[in-house]
């Protein structure tokens, strides 16, 4: 297999991933009726971390096949916000969480520096919610409802992202983005796996 055979399979893999990739976390939460051991903090930072690296990517008009599943992602973390404020509290509640988001979209392109300042926080921004998470889990030392497939194949995505990445845009700051959220994804699949509590057993 050859390198553009490579790409091809890499970006395909990772959209077909990213299609389905917050679904065990959706449908744990919804055969749960529970957000237990789910940070809402660490989903408010992933999702503005993906909404400024989403518009990054439009801004300077990157290959759409490099970051086609940012809209999908961002598709699925507000409807996984909705859920979350609907089994702690209410949904009016998310409402102006997200008119912040939509908000931000238009601001983020009013000036180059903005874009380029957003891009370089987005990487930290992001990095702070794989660790709100962690916090969350080394907190109740119990996963509770957190998917630990989710993760795992963020963690995949993100490999791919840097394959992608250095054939394509070679990009340094989104090549770090990607090597630093993989390597978070990854601690905190085996976080999620360390504190996964057993099933008990039925009679």
């Amino acid at each position: 297999m050859g390198p553009s055979e490579l790409l091809l399979f890499a970006n395909w893999s990772t959209l077909l991933v990213c299609m389905v990739l917050k679904f065990p976390q959706i449908l744990a939460l919804v055969s749960s009726g529970s957000a237990r051991g789910i940070s809402l903090k660490s989903l408010l930072l992933e999702l503005a971390g993906f909404v400024a690296f989403l518009r990054y990517q439009k801004y300077y008009d990157y290959p759409i096949e490099t970051y086609l599943e940012y809209p999908i992602l961002v598709a699925q973390d507000v409807v996984l916000l909705l859920l979350i404020f609907y089994y702690n509290t209410s949904v009016k509640e998310a409402l102006p969480y997200l008119a912040v988001f939509v908000a931000g979209w238009y601001i983020l392109a009013l000036q180059k520096w903005i874009i380029d300042l957003a891009m370089t926080c987005c990487t930290f921004i992001s990095a702070f919610s794989k660790f709100a998470q962690l916090q969350c889990l080394w907190k109740t030392k119990d996963s509770g409802q957190v998917s630990a497939l989710t993760w795992g194949m963020a963690s995949y995505t993100c490999g791919t992202r840097i394959f992608t990445t250095l054939m394509t845009t070679n990009d340094t700051m989104v090549l770090f983005r990607f090597i630093t959220m993989m390597l978070l994804n990854i601690w905190v699949t085996i976080t999620i796996l360390h504190y996964r509590r057993p099933a008990k057993k039925t009679d």
